[in-house]
């Protein structure tokens, strides 16, 4: 088996990676944390449930966004002799977590929301529509903030998510006191909250449907395995591949395993490095574990005959 790539170069990537979202979740947690105080005073203050529904799901954000710091700075600590791939998917449990407080927030809303349909209570409209458009404003500054950071951690997804539910939420709240302040509808602030709780179900299902994904060790959603092994085959002096598994560890660094069968008296070195190279470039995977076989190894019954039996695909004739 050879295994070759630049470990440092990946590790130092990562550190950098990570030291950048924990300032964007630092500065989205103050910023959330400052403005949820305001809406607890002001939905108190108006009888808003939107507003205090707002509120609350601000609050899921300051606990999620700390509970993202922290699982990043345990991801951030070094591999140990027993946790060989280091602590990359604190930061995938810190998701998962998220999830599930997201659905908390979401059962709270909603058993209040529905009580509220049944006698809505009068509402201050234009001070909760004046503290929502406020909320707004924060929640837009932290999407702004963790732009850069959703895409590539799912921990720092979890808090964006946490986040672009709760600016979708002030919308509803602004919504739902500009209808009372025009026609005196009472009743479309528990439906505003109503809606807030729908968002957040649906974030919370993307976020644990994901989390779930990586520790069950399935292939990300944006490779296509087939690909991989055709593109794999496609190497000049590549006969065969099988044993082939793509997963992620955390953090979004995708990880992959395969076996090639090398044509008689090729080098298997220069097919390791092209392989490679093929990975970084066409599939942006850096850590590949390749095990190069002759033909007569692959045709025995050699070690990997148990796990060989998942796949075995070899190049077209022609």
């Amino acid at each position: 088996m050879i295994h070759s790539h630049d470990h440092g170069q990946i590790a130092k990537g990562a550190k950098s990676a990570r030291a950048a979202n924990q300032r964007r979740l630092t500065w989205a947690a103050l910023l959330a944390g400052s403005y949820m105080l305001a809406e607890l005073i002001g939905g108190w203050w108006t009888g808003s449930l939107a507003l205090l529904a707002d509120a609350g799901h601000m609050a899921s954000d300051v606990a999620a966004l700390v509970l993202a710091i922290m699982a990043g700075r345990i991801a951030s600590r070094p591999p140990e002799q027993r946790f060989s791939y280091g602590f990359a998917r604190a930061e995938i449990l810190a998701a998962l977590a998220q999830g599930a407080g997201l659905l908390v927030v979401a059962t709270l809303i909603v058993v209040e929301a529905v009580e509220r349909i049944q006698a809505p209570p009068e509402v201050q409209a234009l001070g909760a529509l004046l503290i929502a458009s406020g909320g707004l404003a924060v929640n837009a500054l932290s999407l702004f903030i963790l732009r850069d950071g959703h895409q590539h951690s799912l921990n720092v997804r979890g808090a964006w998510l946490h986040v672009l539910s709760d600016t979708l939420g002030s919308i509803g709240a602004i919504t739902s006191g500009a209808l009372i302040l025009a026609f005196g509808w009472y009743w479309a602030d528990p439906a505003a909250s109503l809606f807030i709780a729908a968002l957040v179900v649906a974030s919370a299902w993307h976020l644990i449907r994901d989390a779930v994904d990586v520790l069950m060790e399935a292939a990300p959603r944006h490779l296509d395995l087939a690909k991989i092994e055709s593109a794999l085959l496609d190497l000049d002096h590549t006969e065969a591949a099988h044993d082939l598994h793509v997963w992620t560890i955390g953090g979004g660094e995708v990880c992959l395993s395969c076996h090639l069968v090398a044509t008689p008296g090729s080098d298997p070195t220069a097919l390791l490095e092209a392989a490679n190279r093929m990975l970084s470039a066409r599939f942006d995977i850096d850590h590949a574990t390749l095990q190069i076989e002759p033909r007569h190894f692959a045709e025995a019954d050699g070690p990997c005959t148990g796990a060989c039996e998942s796949g075995y695909a070899t190049r077209a004739a022609g």
